[in-house]
């Protein structure tokens, strides 16, 4: 099985959706162009044409409409967001039309299109690119959100995603693009609304999703050399949300970390919490505790970034502060002029 980026993991999950079938499509800013996107769609216009790969103007709202449109008359489009924030443009038709479709005609018509929206932070991106609004779309009901974490999800669950019959909202991280795991080739599938178990252990619950995975990941490690194992669950879906796993494994640790890319209030992180003292209240040893953003718009400038986003160390802080140890300040080691806003020192693009 070969080891390939998560960028290339989307651009074969789409190649092998398109060539499946005739009615999927890719549209959206850049997509005909192999350097953007990450790299997401290159080649694709080689291989299905410009019938098949489409550039699109900067009209968001009313592309979102056609493709709708196009979705009635069993065209599969999967439409790229190079940003979230631009999908906000669309809300109309995503939140008032696509996601009602199905149930306001009881199920005899549905509109089967995937929307690709990227987040997350990176080389100062700033208050209105680096937003991760997953939480708005995933209290709509009627659309379903995913947010792989590894190039083996993000491959399978788009594939899901793009022959769901309804609408789904696939949110990618960007700084995920750069990360490698091992990923079939062909066509396979990952079920929507299946969590994973990636670690087990039984001091405590860590729930992440996305980018946060990989903090969790970075921060398992730390607590193992310390003795700490930890169940370290990542969501992959969002909406809609399968707890069972979360609530087992709660009920055998007793202590629940949950992290989140979005901001503290009202973000995500708090449905998982509501979920587990709803229904596994006697389970917990301790008040669960949520790591998300600060409640502010995202800095651009390093000395404030460097100070903005969660890191490991906040994680590792939490569980140790469930055990009742003693912790340190996670950005004790950080510096103003660090320059952490990158995914890795291998990083050479594209932008």
């Amino acid at each position: 099985m070969p080891v390939i980026p998560y960028s290339q993991a989307i651009r074969d999950g789409l190649y092998e959706a398109m060539k499946a079938d005739d009615s999927v499509i890719v549209i959206g800013q850049g997509v005909p162009d192999a350097s953007q996107t990450y790299g997401t769609t290159s080649g694709l216009i080689d291989h299905f044409g410009a019938d098949r790969v489409l550039e699109m103007p900067i009209s968001e709202a009313s592309m979102v409409g056609i493709i709708l449109g196009a979705s009635l008359v069993s065209i599969r489009p999967v439409m790229v967001f190079a940003r979230m924030e631009f999908a906000v443009l669309a809300m109309d038709q995503i939140v008032n039309q696509a996601a009602k479709w199905h149930y306001m005609f009881a199920g005899g018509d549905s509109v089967p299109i995937v929307l690709r929206m990227i987040v997350g932070r990176g080389w100062g991106q700033g208050a209105q690119h680096a937003q991760s609004l997953h939480n708005w779309f995933a209290h709509v009901p009627g659309l379903k959100v995913v947010m792989p974490s590894t190039a083996y999800d993000a491959k399978g669950l788009l594939i899901s995603s793009i022959e769901d019959p309804n609408p789904v909202i696939f949110v990618e991280h960007r700084w995920l693009h750069y990360t490698t795991s091992n990923v079939p080739d062909g066509l396979y599938r990952i079920p929507i609304g299946s969590p994973n178990l990636i670690r087990t252990g039984k001091h405590a619950t860590v729930v992440a999703s996305s980018y946060s995975t990989i903090d969790a990941i970075k921060a398992s490690e730390i607590l193992l050399k310390e003795g700490i194992d930890i169940d370290l669950i990542d969501l992959r879906t969002i909406a809609p949300l399968n707890d069972a796993m979360i609530l087992e494994s709660v009920k055998k640790t007793g202590r629940l970390v949950v992290c989140d890319q979005g901001h503290l209030t009202s973000g995500f992180s708090a449905e998982i919490v509501a979920r587990v003292t709803e229904k596994a209240f006697k389970d917990l040893k301790e008040a669960p505790i949520r790591i998300a953003l600060p409640d502010c718009p995202t800095p651009t400038t390093r000395a404030l970034s460097n100070y903005f986003y969660p890191m490991p160390e906040h994680i590792v802080n939490a569980v140790r502060q469930q055990l009742g140890l003693k912790n340190q300040d996670p950005f004790l080691n950080v510096k103003p002029k660090d320059y952490l806003d990158s995914p890795n020192k291998e990083f050479v693009g594209p932008f």
